[in-house]
Protein backbone atom coordinates (compact mmCIF):
# COMPACT_ATOMS: atom_id res chain seq x y z
CA UNK A 1 0.00 0.00 0.00
CA UNK A 2 1.15 3.71 -0.83
CA UNK A 3 -0.53 6.26 1.74
CA UNK A 4 -0.31 9.43 1.80
CA UNK A 5 -1.11 11.16 5.11
CA UNK A 6 -2.09 15.12 5.22
CA UNK A 7 -0.63 17.70 7.79
CA UNK A 8 2.42 18.43 9.80
CA UNK A 9 2.16 18.03 12.90
CA UNK A 10 3.32 16.01 16.09
CA UNK A 11 -0.38 13.83 15.85
CA UNK A 12 0.28 13.41 12.06
CA UNK A 13 4.25 11.97 12.87
CA UNK A 14 2.26 9.17 15.27
CA UNK A 15 -0.09 8.41 12.56
CA UNK A 16 3.18 7.96 9.81
CA UNK A 17 5.38 6.24 12.66
CA UNK A 18 2.49 3.74 13.54
CA UNK A 19 1.79 3.42 9.87
CA UNK A 20 5.35 2.78 9.04
CA UNK A 21 5.07 -0.74 11.60
CA UNK A 22 2.73 -2.15 9.01
CA UNK A 23 4.46 -4.88 6.76
CA UNK A 24 1.34 -4.16 3.92
CA UNK A 25 2.73 -0.31 3.57
CA UNK A 26 5.71 0.06 0.94
CA UNK A 27 5.34 3.78 1.06
CA UNK A 28 4.09 6.41 2.80
CA UNK A 29 3.91 10.16 1.59
CA UNK A 30 3.13 13.21 3.93
CA UNK A 31 1.52 16.70 2.97
CA UNK A 32 3.04 19.07 3.93
CA UNK A 33 5.06 16.97 6.87
CA UNK A 34 7.96 18.35 8.97
CA UNK A 35 11.33 18.02 9.67
CA UNK A 36 11.03 14.65 12.16
CA UNK A 37 8.42 13.47 9.37
CA UNK A 38 10.60 13.46 6.58
CA UNK A 39 13.17 10.93 8.45
CA UNK A 40 10.02 8.13 8.30
CA UNK A 41 8.04 9.78 5.04
CA UNK A 42 8.63 11.25 2.05
CA UNK A 43 7.51 14.98 2.34
CA UNK A 44 5.88 17.11 -0.18
CA UNK A 45 5.43 20.53 -0.59
CA UNK A 46 1.47 20.50 -0.77
CA UNK A 47 -0.25 22.37 2.04
CA UNK A 48 -2.88 20.69 3.77
CA UNK A 49 -5.16 23.13 3.19
CA UNK A 50 -4.73 22.47 -0.69
CA UNK A 51 -7.96 20.24 -2.02
CA UNK A 52 -7.12 20.07 -5.76
CA UNK A 53 -2.99 19.60 -4.96
CA UNK A 54 -3.56 16.58 -2.91
CA UNK A 55 -6.50 14.99 -5.42
CA UNK A 56 -3.29 15.95 -8.41
CA UNK A 57 -0.75 14.38 -6.14
CA UNK A 58 -3.13 11.30 -5.23
CA UNK A 59 -4.06 10.21 -8.87
CA UNK A 60 -0.56 10.91 -10.20
CA UNK A 61 1.22 8.57 -7.71
CA UNK A 62 -1.63 6.14 -7.54
CA UNK A 63 -2.09 6.60 -3.62
CA UNK A 64 -3.57 3.85 -2.13
CA UNK A 65 -5.29 5.70 0.73
CA UNK A 66 -5.62 9.33 1.84
CA UNK A 67 -5.44 9.99 5.64
CA UNK A 68 -7.11 13.47 6.01
CA UNK A 69 -5.52 14.17 9.82
CA UNK A 70 -6.17 18.16 10.24
CA UNK A 71 -9.62 19.73 10.56
CA UNK A 72 -9.19 22.15 8.06
CA UNK A 73 -9.53 19.77 5.15
CA UNK A 74 -12.12 17.64 6.44
CA UNK A 75 -14.31 20.48 7.20
CA UNK A 76 -13.51 21.87 3.68
CA UNK A 77 -14.56 18.59 2.20
CA UNK A 78 -11.29 17.13 1.06
CA UNK A 79 -12.84 13.56 1.86
CA UNK A 80 -15.36 13.99 -0.26
CA UNK A 81 -13.12 15.65 -3.46
CA UNK A 82 -11.49 12.52 -2.79
CA UNK A 83 -13.95 10.76 -2.85
CA UNK A 84 -15.42 11.84 -6.00
CA UNK A 85 -12.12 11.22 -7.69
CA UNK A 86 -12.50 7.39 -6.90
CA UNK A 87 -9.56 7.44 -3.87
CA UNK A 88 -10.23 5.81 -0.89
CA UNK A 89 -9.92 8.28 2.59
CA UNK A 90 -9.92 7.67 5.99
CA UNK A 91 -11.94 10.65 7.77
CA UNK A 92 -15.58 11.91 7.40
CA UNK A 93 -17.12 13.89 4.99
CA UNK A 94 -17.84 17.82 5.48
CA UNK A 95 -21.29 17.59 6.32
CA UNK A 96 -20.25 14.70 8.80
CA UNK A 97 -17.22 17.00 10.14
CA UNK A 98 -19.41 19.84 10.82
CA UNK A 99 -19.57 17.92 14.30
CA UNK A 100 -16.51 20.07 15.23
CA UNK A 101 -16.80 22.53 12.37
CA UNK A 102 -19.37 24.05 14.02
CA UNK A 103 -20.55 24.71 18.07
CA UNK A 104 -23.94 25.72 17.25
CA UNK A 105 -24.59 22.47 15.00
CA UNK A 106 -23.12 19.79 17.77
CA UNK A 107 -24.56 21.95 20.51
CA UNK A 108 -28.17 21.66 18.81
CA UNK A 109 -27.30 18.26 17.93
CA UNK A 110 -26.66 17.12 21.86
CA UNK A 111 -30.14 19.03 22.52
CA UNK A 112 -32.02 17.47 20.13
CA UNK A 113 -31.05 14.01 20.85
CA UNK A 114 -30.41 13.83 24.53
CA UNK A 115 -27.19 13.24 24.74
CA UNK A 116 -25.79 14.94 27.79
CA UNK A 117 -23.90 18.43 27.89
CA UNK A 118 -23.73 22.02 29.55
CA UNK A 119 -26.59 24.28 29.40
CA UNK A 120 -26.46 27.05 26.54
CA UNK A 121 -27.51 30.10 24.47
CA UNK A 122 -26.44 30.95 21.04
CA UNK A 123 -25.97 34.19 19.58
CA UNK A 124 -25.05 35.91 16.72
CA UNK A 125 -25.05 39.98 18.13
CA UNK A 126 -22.18 41.05 20.91
CA UNK A 127 -24.77 43.12 22.60
CA UNK A 128 -27.35 39.91 23.09
CA UNK A 129 -24.72 37.99 24.48
CA UNK A 130 -23.35 40.74 26.68
CA UNK A 131 -26.91 41.56 28.03
CA UNK A 132 -27.10 37.38 28.67
CA UNK A 133 -24.25 37.35 30.74
CA UNK A 134 -24.44 40.37 32.70
CA UNK A 135 -28.29 39.44 33.34
CA UNK A 136 -27.39 36.15 34.20
CA UNK A 137 -24.20 36.64 36.24
CA UNK A 138 -23.36 33.33 36.44
CA UNK A 139 -19.47 32.28 36.71
CA UNK A 140 -17.25 30.99 35.65
CA UNK A 141 -18.96 31.09 32.24
CA UNK A 142 -17.74 29.00 28.73
CA UNK A 143 -17.42 31.04 25.92
CA UNK A 144 -16.95 29.82 22.38
CA UNK A 145 -16.64 30.93 19.15
CA UNK A 146 -18.80 28.70 16.42
CA UNK A 147 -16.07 28.14 13.81
CA UNK A 148 -13.09 26.52 14.10
CA UNK A 149 -10.09 28.33 15.50
CA UNK A 150 -7.04 26.55 15.82
CA UNK A 151 -8.42 24.29 19.02
CA UNK A 152 -7.48 28.04 21.00
CA UNK A 153 -11.66 29.75 20.61
CA UNK A 154 -12.60 29.18 23.99
CA UNK A 155 -12.37 31.76 26.69
CA UNK A 156 -13.42 30.08 30.20
CA UNK A 157 -14.37 33.48 32.34
CA UNK A 158 -13.98 33.82 36.00
CA UNK A 159 -15.74 37.21 36.34
CA UNK A 160 -18.34 39.64 34.40
CA UNK A 161 -15.04 41.70 32.81
CA UNK A 162 -13.50 38.49 31.88
CA UNK A 163 -16.48 37.14 29.57
CA UNK A 164 -17.20 40.77 28.61
CA UNK A 165 -13.63 40.60 27.18
CA UNK A 166 -13.65 37.60 25.73
CA UNK A 167 -17.04 37.88 23.95
CA UNK A 168 -15.32 41.21 22.39
CA UNK A 169 -11.90 39.81 20.81
CA UNK A 170 -14.21 36.68 19.33
CA UNK A 171 -16.87 38.74 17.62
CA UNK A 172 -15.61 42.44 17.74
CA UNK A 173 -12.11 41.59 17.58
CA UNK A 174 -12.06 38.81 15.08
CA UNK A 175 -9.59 37.00 16.83
CA UNK A 176 -10.55 33.78 14.99
CA UNK A 177 -11.79 35.22 11.86
CA UNK A 178 -15.32 34.43 10.33
CA UNK A 179 -15.20 31.70 12.90
CA UNK A 180 -16.24 34.04 15.81
CA UNK A 181 -19.56 35.57 13.69
CA UNK A 182 -21.34 33.24 16.23
CA UNK A 183 -20.83 32.28 19.88
CA UNK A 184 -22.11 29.56 22.42
CA UNK A 185 -22.64 30.64 26.21
CA UNK A 186 -22.34 27.58 28.11
CA UNK A 187 -22.49 26.81 31.76
CA UNK A 188 -19.20 26.01 32.99
CA UNK A 189 -18.91 22.22 34.11
CA UNK A 190 -16.77 20.90 36.90
CA UNK A 191 -14.98 17.52 36.98
CA UNK A 192 -12.05 15.75 35.62
CA UNK A 193 -11.56 15.81 31.88
CA UNK A 194 -11.31 12.73 29.99
CA UNK A 195 -10.50 12.76 26.33
CA UNK A 196 -11.65 9.43 24.30
CA UNK A 197 -11.21 8.58 20.81
CA UNK A 198 -12.72 6.22 18.77
CA UNK A 199 -12.87 4.46 15.26
CA UNK A 200 -16.38 4.22 13.84
CA UNK A 201 -17.30 3.30 10.40
CA UNK A 202 -20.93 4.96 11.12
CA UNK A 203 -22.43 2.00 12.15
CA UNK A 204 -20.18 0.51 14.77
CA UNK A 205 -17.76 2.29 17.37
CA UNK A 206 -14.96 0.92 19.01
CA UNK A 207 -13.48 3.61 21.83
CA UNK A 208 -9.40 3.73 21.98
CA UNK A 209 -7.79 3.80 24.87
CA UNK A 210 -8.77 6.89 26.82
CA UNK A 211 -6.77 10.28 27.56
CA UNK A 212 -6.17 12.69 29.89
CA UNK A 213 -4.47 15.98 27.79
CA UNK A 214 -2.93 18.78 29.93
CA UNK A 215 -4.12 22.55 28.12
CA UNK A 216 -2.89 25.09 29.86
CA UNK A 217 0.86 26.35 29.18
CA UNK A 218 2.27 26.18 32.93
CA UNK A 219 2.31 24.10 35.52
CA UNK A 220 -0.39 23.51 38.18
CA UNK A 221 -2.82 24.15 35.27
CA UNK A 222 -1.96 27.83 35.08
CA UNK A 223 -0.98 30.11 32.10
CA UNK A 224 -2.70 30.97 28.41
CA UNK A 225 -4.48 27.71 26.50
CA UNK A 226 -2.97 25.99 24.74
CA UNK A 227 -2.87 23.26 21.66
CA UNK A 228 -2.07 20.73 24.49
CA UNK A 229 1.19 20.61 26.55
CA UNK A 230 1.37 16.98 27.20
CA UNK A 231 -1.04 13.90 27.68
CA UNK A 232 -0.80 10.50 29.93
CA UNK A 233 -3.36 7.02 28.46
CA UNK A 234 -5.14 6.08 30.39
CA UNK A 235 -6.75 8.73 31.83
CA UNK A 236 -6.90 7.13 35.49
CA UNK A 237 -10.49 9.01 36.29
CA UNK A 238 -11.92 7.15 33.60
CA UNK A 239 -13.30 3.46 35.08
CA UNK A 240 -15.00 0.09 33.10
CA UNK A 241 -18.15 1.31 34.94
CA UNK A 242 -17.86 5.06 33.18
CA UNK A 243 -17.02 3.91 30.41
CA UNK A 244 -19.64 2.11 30.00
CA UNK A 245 -21.90 4.52 30.74
CA UNK A 246 -20.96 6.92 28.10
CA UNK A 247 -21.14 4.08 25.70
CA UNK A 248 -25.13 3.98 26.58
CA UNK A 249 -25.37 7.61 26.93
CA UNK A 250 -23.33 9.72 24.36
CA UNK A 251 -21.17 7.16 22.27
CA UNK A 252 -23.70 5.27 21.05
CA UNK A 253 -26.55 8.12 20.60
CA UNK A 254 -24.01 10.13 18.81
CA UNK A 255 -23.44 8.03 15.69
CA UNK A 256 -27.04 7.31 15.19
CA UNK A 257 -28.14 11.07 16.00
CA UNK A 258 -25.46 11.48 12.92
CA UNK A 259 -26.82 9.30 10.87
CA UNK A 260 -30.87 10.17 11.39
CA UNK A 261 -29.59 13.90 10.66
CA UNK A 262 -28.02 12.01 7.14
CA UNK A 263 -24.72 13.09 7.95
CA UNK A 264 -22.88 9.04 8.40
CA UNK A 265 -19.84 9.57 10.65
CA UNK A 266 -16.70 7.73 9.30
CA UNK A 267 -13.40 7.91 10.78
CA UNK A 268 -12.33 9.16 14.11
CA UNK A 269 -14.74 10.73 16.32
CA UNK A 270 -13.03 12.61 19.05
CA UNK A 271 -14.79 12.93 22.61
CA UNK A 272 -13.98 15.67 24.85
CA UNK A 273 -15.66 14.81 28.23
CA UNK A 274 -16.09 15.63 31.83
CA UNK A 275 -16.83 13.63 34.75
CA UNK A 276 -19.41 15.83 36.47
CA UNK A 277 -21.36 14.89 39.51
CA UNK A 278 -24.38 14.70 37.31
CA UNK A 279 -22.27 12.47 35.70
CA UNK A 280 -20.19 12.06 31.82
CA UNK A 281 -21.35 14.88 29.17
CA UNK A 282 -19.86 16.19 26.56
CA UNK A 283 -17.57 19.10 26.27
CA UNK A 284 -16.67 19.34 22.50
CA UNK A 285 -16.34 17.10 19.61
CA UNK A 286 -13.60 16.72 17.39
CA UNK A 287 -13.83 14.82 13.74
CA UNK A 288 -10.55 13.76 13.88
CA UNK A 289 -7.51 12.26 16.10
CA UNK A 290 -6.46 14.87 18.51
CA UNK A 291 -3.46 16.28 19.03
CA UNK A 292 -1.18 15.66 21.80
CA UNK A 293 -3.64 12.91 22.93
CA UNK A 294 -2.90 10.47 19.31
CA UNK A 295 0.65 10.68 20.49
CA UNK A 296 0.00 8.66 23.55
CA UNK A 297 -2.92 6.22 22.05
CA UNK A 298 -1.75 4.78 18.84
CA UNK A 299 1.94 3.37 20.99
CA UNK A 300 -0.57 1.56 22.76
CA UNK A 301 -2.40 -0.12 19.79
CA UNK A 302 -1.12 -3.77 19.36
CA UNK A 303 -3.47 -4.21 15.76
CA UNK A 304 -2.15 -3.43 12.48
CA UNK A 305 -2.98 0.34 12.68
CA UNK A 306 -3.68 -0.18 9.01
CA UNK A 307 -6.15 -2.85 9.23
CA UNK A 308 -8.41 -1.05 11.55
CA UNK A 309 -8.06 2.04 9.15
CA UNK A 310 -9.31 0.16 6.08
CA UNK A 311 -12.12 -1.49 8.14
CA UNK A 312 -13.72 1.92 8.50
CA UNK A 313 -13.25 3.31 5.28
CA UNK A 314 -14.60 -0.06 3.92
CA UNK A 315 -17.41 0.01 6.75
CA UNK A 316 -16.45 -3.76 8.27
CA UNK A 317 -15.80 -2.27 11.70
CA UNK A 318 -18.13 -4.79 13.38
CA UNK A 319 -15.76 -7.49 12.40
CA UNK A 320 -12.02 -6.24 12.88
CA UNK A 321 -11.05 -6.78 15.88
CA UNK A 322 -8.70 -4.76 17.72
CA UNK A 323 -6.03 -5.24 20.72
CA UNK A 324 -4.54 -2.80 23.02
CA UNK A 325 -1.35 -2.59 25.14
CA UNK A 326 -2.32 -3.14 28.87
CA UNK A 327 0.78 -0.36 29.86
CA UNK A 328 0.84 3.05 29.88
CA UNK A 329 1.87 5.96 27.98
CA UNK A 330 3.21 9.89 28.55
CA UNK A 331 3.80 12.43 26.05
CA UNK A 332 5.61 15.64 27.70
CA UNK A 333 5.61 18.61 24.71
CA UNK A 334 8.73 20.82 24.44
CA UNK A 335 7.75 24.03 23.31
CA UNK A 336 9.48 27.89 22.12
CA UNK A 337 9.50 30.43 24.94
CA UNK A 338 6.59 32.59 24.42
CA UNK A 339 4.39 29.66 23.22
CA UNK A 340 1.10 30.19 22.62
CA UNK A 341 1.98 33.80 22.52
CA UNK A 342 5.19 35.25 20.35
CA UNK A 343 8.12 33.03 20.37
CA UNK A 344 11.17 32.75 17.93
CA UNK A 345 12.11 29.61 15.84
CA UNK A 346 14.80 28.70 14.14
CA UNK A 347 17.03 27.79 17.14
CA UNK A 348 19.15 24.31 16.37
CA UNK A 349 17.96 21.18 18.63
CA UNK A 350 20.69 19.25 20.80
CA UNK A 351 20.65 15.80 21.96
CA UNK A 352 18.51 14.38 19.00
CA UNK A 353 20.16 11.43 16.89
CA UNK A 354 20.03 11.77 13.21
CA UNK A 355 16.85 10.62 12.94
CA UNK A 356 15.51 13.25 15.40
CA UNK A 357 14.86 10.04 18.32
CA UNK A 358 16.69 8.96 21.08
CA UNK A 359 16.98 6.21 23.21
CA UNK A 360 14.01 5.01 25.62
CA UNK A 361 11.64 7.29 24.13
CA UNK A 362 9.95 8.09 20.75
CA UNK A 363 10.28 11.91 19.66
CA UNK A 364 7.40 12.89 17.75
CA UNK A 365 8.52 16.08 15.86
CA UNK A 366 5.50 18.95 15.82
CA UNK A 367 7.45 22.39 14.53
CA UNK A 368 10.53 21.15 13.30
CA UNK A 369 12.92 21.37 9.81
CA UNK A 370 15.67 19.28 9.05
CA UNK A 371 18.11 20.89 7.17
CA UNK A 372 22.05 19.91 6.50
CA UNK A 373 21.69 16.80 8.77
CA UNK A 374 20.30 18.75 11.78
CA UNK A 375 16.78 19.98 13.11
CA UNK A 376 16.16 23.49 14.12
CA UNK A 377 13.11 24.58 15.71
CA UNK A 378 9.89 25.49 13.42
CA UNK A 379 6.81 25.96 15.54
CA UNK A 380 5.64 27.06 19.49
CA UNK A 381 4.97 22.80 19.89
CA UNK A 382 8.28 21.81 19.01
CA UNK A 383 8.39 17.89 19.98
CA UNK A 384 6.27 15.66 22.01
CA UNK A 385 8.51 13.09 23.76
CA UNK A 386 6.77 10.36 24.64
CA UNK A 387 7.09 6.79 26.67
CA UNK A 388 5.57 3.93 27.31
CA UNK A 389 5.93 1.72 30.61
CA UNK A 390 4.23 -1.32 32.73
CA UNK A 391 2.39 1.93 34.81
CA UNK A 392 1.47 5.68 34.30
CA UNK A 393 4.68 5.97 37.00
CA UNK A 394 7.29 4.74 34.49
CA UNK A 395 5.69 6.12 31.49
CA UNK A 396 6.16 9.94 33.15
CA UNK A 397 9.76 9.21 34.69
CA UNK A 398 10.96 7.73 31.05
CA UNK A 399 9.60 10.48 29.19
CA UNK A 400 11.23 13.20 31.18
CA UNK A 401 14.38 11.52 31.78
CA UNK A 402 14.26 11.80 27.82
CA UNK A 403 13.09 15.60 27.84
CA UNK A 404 15.80 16.14 29.98
CA UNK A 405 18.46 14.98 27.48
CA UNK A 406 17.07 17.87 24.75
CA UNK A 407 17.71 21.78 24.68
CA UNK A 408 17.26 24.48 22.18
CA UNK A 409 17.06 28.22 22.82
CA UNK A 410 14.26 29.27 24.81
CA UNK A 411 12.84 25.47 25.76
CA UNK A 412 10.27 24.90 28.45
CA UNK A 413 7.95 22.34 29.27
CA UNK A 414 5.45 21.59 32.21
CA UNK A 415 6.88 19.38 34.76
CA UNK A 416 3.55 18.21 36.45
CA UNK A 417 2.45 15.85 33.33
CA UNK A 418 -0.04 13.10 34.28
CA UNK A 419 0.41 13.88 38.03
Amino acid sequence: MKILVIGGGGREHAVVRKLKESPRVSEIYCAPGNGGISRDAQCVPIAASDIPGVVKFAEEKKISLVFVTPDNPLAAGMVDALQKAGIRAFGPTARAAQIESSKVFAKGLMKKYHIPTAEYQVFDDPQKAFRFICERKKFPAVIKADGLAFGKGVVIARDLSEALYGVKIIMDDKMFGDSGNRVVVEDYLKGPEVSVLAFTDGKTIRPMVSAKDHKRAFNGGQGPNTGGMGTISPNPYYTPKIAEECMNTIFLPTIEAMNREGRPFQGCLYFGLMLTEDGPKVIEYNSRFGDPETQVILPLLKTDFTDVIESVVEGRLENQKIEWDSGACACVVLASGGYPHHYETGFEIKGLDKNGQMEGATVYHAGTEYRNGRFYTAGGRVLGVTARGKNLEEAVSKSYAAAGKIRFNGMFYRNDIGK
